[in-house]
């Protein structure tokens, strides 16, 4: 139970957030009934993959932006008490001056909100609220609220509005105001027989149809007057309502749209739908054991407020990317469906989310690899507008595939809005083919990296390939203007063009993509592998060449550490302590220092983790040997030291960087691991960077957490060849337990306790499962066997 018991106009936003219902196809927003949007509330209503294009004009500059679209708000319900013995009393809300309790339990494991409201008048007459909210996992396109009223000390009735609004826009995020956020057009309401409303309206390009019906049922029953207007419906109803007795109003709401498929009549099929629709009590029980099942899948059980925690990010992610998600063309949308922030883009975050998915669920998994499949053609285009060859994907993608990053950003310190470079951040594309390739070992789904994913794989290596520059003063090869994961430095000092050289990140991560296509290609059927490289023109001089550029990649070095680029080692130094003695939280120094009139681009200061993202990707042996391809010497020691240099020099204005230094300084049993993993974990539910989760979950982080227990802390990997362990204590996290699938085997137990790991392989007509443990010992499991083995030193 995830749980608030009091009201806080200014913590709103984030309870809405962390309350958000959803199934994976759309999401409704944690937010009061009785509200419209404004200051305090913002409902919200999000379909996956719902996008829409508009242009706006800011600074007299021409601002084209595709945003996920606020749909219509079902959930309005507004009501009034009517005495018998006095006027009709004011329309209540959290904000009324009658309120004198509320509180709000979400229940992750049935997926089910309710929020209990008690006013008081002057005369101590009380009126009880109760709503309860659903968005069914069972049914995807189904959401149901019932808000039942109790009186006390009083009788007479509730006056009770039942809206269905469509006059919303996009207004969630303040920095996006001065953007067009109007969506929905096209509006066209009306009613059905047996208390349904209907709204259907369309967005404005590429002109997605958007259905909605809500069937409102009364107890006691009664009958009541309904009004449509330009943009929804009003049904007003008269609930008798005695002393110490009860009433109650459900609202049933299905959505349907052109983006559905089958394709149909979204209007016709979402009346119907609506109209067909259980009552509450049998959508519970039905809902409820689809959330069994999901938890069973995805089992996770740490003890503690931590576990608490990583219980409603594992919630978050699981109504966001659900086993409904694997039927949709979507990806991973950074924000989840949570608010607009970002716009509702897909950025790398699963990088960070799909190791879990791969674990518990892989068809999902699978199917936002086919996301990026299928926008394939777009991403070659962009390269060739680059003048490159192969698959340039974008830093952010909506629909189309193509690069929706904005062109202006507003820095909120100085009001002004500026170029944004971040587009520069071709280490996506890496990031897309890592995904691919460890999703195929995790599965052993050869078949799609032998398909979709040789084709991902293999473009992005042609796009490496062809952007390496030689540079013959060093025999290196070269990659020049990009940003890198730090996403602050986006220049150098006093230059013309953006971008800089060397990414050590993007470097080694393009290298790795080359290597890794050069090993795709050799294992191919011959029929298939004769076929890609006729079509990728992919001759023995292009695999010569590739084969050379992985091995020759230029990665800098000052200091005896990793470089984050090339001239990093040469900016100035930053005085932290007199930023944070006159700023407090210096998070978001890029903003601060533009403010001033200065750059982040003069200083040695990362806004995330950069070159360290190079030690969660990879383990210490597979970096080492990946460094070793590259001609260089990577040792235990030089990391160290690359962790010590870049952990004083990073303020951490991601969610996701707090995450990293965790996962990195837990593989290597530092001492402040548990600080950031304790940040990472506290990072929306504190709302650390004051604001910024009311205006969406960060999914990419929520995730990571989750997988931080899973895989960080155990070592496991699963591929081909078993199961890999390889665990490292941390003290916070003494023990836990929960199931993955490996090598068919689905629902494989895996326990920690202090000195002891666990696994058991549930019963199956499989053959057994191998082991492989530290030292190279290895031993077999067979399905219905479970074995213990003592830790020692961290490790089994």
């Amino acid at each position: 139970m995830w749980r608030y018991d009091d009201y806080d106009p200014g913590r709103e936003r984030l309870v809405e957030a962390l309350c958000v219902l959803g199934n994976g196809r759309f999401a409704v927003r944690g937010s009061t009934p009785e509200c419209t949007a404004d200051a305090v509330h913002y409902p919200g209503t999000y379909l996956a993959g719902c996008y829409d294009r508009r242009t706006s004009y800011v600074t007299g500059q021409r601002v084209e932006n595709e945003d996920l679209v606020n749909l219509p708000n079902w959930t309005l319900l507004r009501y009034r008490c009517l005495p018998d013995d006095r006027p009709p009393g004011e329309w209540l809300s959290p904000d009324s001056a009658q309120l004198r309790h509320c509180d709000v339990h979400l229940d992750l494991d049935r997926g089910v909100l309710t929020r209990h409201l008690f006013f008081q008048d002057a005369g101590g007459r009380g009126l009880r609220v109760s709503h309860l909210r659903i968005v069914h996992m069972g049914d995807p396109g189904i959401a149901a609220q019932l808000t039942t009223f109790h009186a006390y000390g009083w009788s007479g009735a509730v006056e009770a509005e039942s809206v269905l609004d469509g006059a919303v826009s996009n207004a969630g995020v303040e920095r996006y105001r001065n953007l067009d956020g109007r969506h929905l057009i096209g509006h066209r309401s009306g009613f059905e027989p047996g208390g349904i409303a209907f709204l259907s309206c369309r967005t404005s390009d590429p002109g997605h149809l958007v259905a909605m019906a809500v069937r409102t049922t009364t107890r006691p029953r009664c009958d009541g007057r309904a009004v449509a207007t330009p943009t929804g419906t009003v049904q007003t109803y008269r609930l008798p309502l005695g002393r110490s007795g009860s009433a109650s109003v459900v609202k049933t709401m299905s959505l349907r749209t052109s983006l559905d498929r089958p394709p149909g009549a979204p209007l016709v099929v979402a009346v119907e739908a609506a109209a067909q629709a259980p009552e509450v009590p049998q959508l519970l029980a039905t809902h409820h054991a689809a959330w069994q099942r999901l938890w069973t899948e995805g089992e996770l059980h740490v003890p503690g407020e931590a576990g608490r925690i990583l219980r409603l990010h594992l919630f978050h992610l699981l109504q966001t990317l659900s086993p409904h998600t694997a039927e949709l063309d979507v990806g991973v949308p950074a924000r989840g469906l949570h608010g607009e922030a970002y716009r509702g883009h897909v950025f790398w975050d699963e990088l960070f989310v799909l190791p879990y998915l791969d674990l518990h669920f892989p068809e999902v998994a699978r199917a936002l690899l086919m996301y990026r499949h299928r926008r394939l053609p777009a991403a070659r285009t962009a390269a060739r507008r680059t003048g490159q060859r192969g698959a340039m994907y974008p830093w952010q993608s909506g629909s189309s595939g193509n690069e929706e990053t904005q062109e202006l950003h507003l820095n909120p310190r100085s009001g002004r809005w500026l170029p944004d470079h971040s587009r520069l951040q071709r280490h996506v594309g890496s990031a897309v083919a890592y995904n691919v390739w460890k999703y195929a070992l995790a599965t052993g789904d050869r078949g799609f990296l032998h398909a979709e994913g040789a084709d991902i794989l293999l473009e992005v290596g042609r796009y490496w390939a062809g952007s390496a520059e030689f540079d013959p003063s060093s025999s290196r090869y070269r990659i020049r203007g990009v940003v890198g994961p730090d996403e602050y430095h986006d220049a150098y000092p006093g230059a013309a063009a953006p971008g800089i050289d060397d990414n050590a990140y993007t470097n080694a991560t393009a290298a790795w993509v080359l290597a890794r296509g050069l090993d795709l290609l050799d294992e191919l059927p011959a029929a298939r592998r004769g076929e890609l490289r006729e079509r990728l023109a992919l001759d023995d001089g292009a695999l010569d060449h590739w084969a050379e550029v992985s091995h020759r990649l230029h990665l800098p070095f000052h200091r005896g550490v990793v470089s984050q680029f090339e001239g990093y080692g040469e900016l100035a130094e930053l005085d932290w302590e007199a930023y944070r003695a006159r700023y407090g939280d210096i998070r978001r120094l890029d903003r601060i220092l533009e403010a001033e009139g200065d750059t982040i681009n003069r200083y040695q200061a990362s806004k995330q983790a950069d070159v360290l993202m190079l030690g969660y990707l990879f383990r210490a042996d597979e970096l080492a040997a990946l460094f070793a391809r590259l001609g260089y010497r990577m040792d235990d020691a030089t990391w160290r030291d690359t962790v010590d240099y870049y952990l004083g020099r990073t303020s951490h204005g991601s969610t996701l960087s707090s995450l990293v230094h965790g996962w990195v300084l837990a593989r290597q049993k530092g001492l402040d691991a548990w600080r950031y993993c304790e940040e990472a974990l506290i990072s929306d539910v504190a709302d650390v960077q004051g604001g910024t989760t009311g205006e969406g979950i960060h999914l990419g982080a929520m995730a990571g957490t989750v997988d931080l227990v899973e895989r960080g802390i155990t070592g496991l990997e699963a591929g081909p060849d078993g199961l890999r362990v390889a665990p490292v204590a941390l003290r916070e996290f003494p023990r836990f337990a929960f199931t993955l699938c490996c090598g068919g085997h689905r629902g494989i137990r895996l326990r920690m306790l202090p000195g002891r790991l666990g696994i058991r392989v549930p019963v199956s007509p499989l053959g057994p499962l191998v082991v492989a443990l530290p030292g190279g010992r290895r031993c077999e499991l067979a399905p219905g066997e479970e074995r213990w083995f003592r830790l020692r030193g961290g490790g089994p």
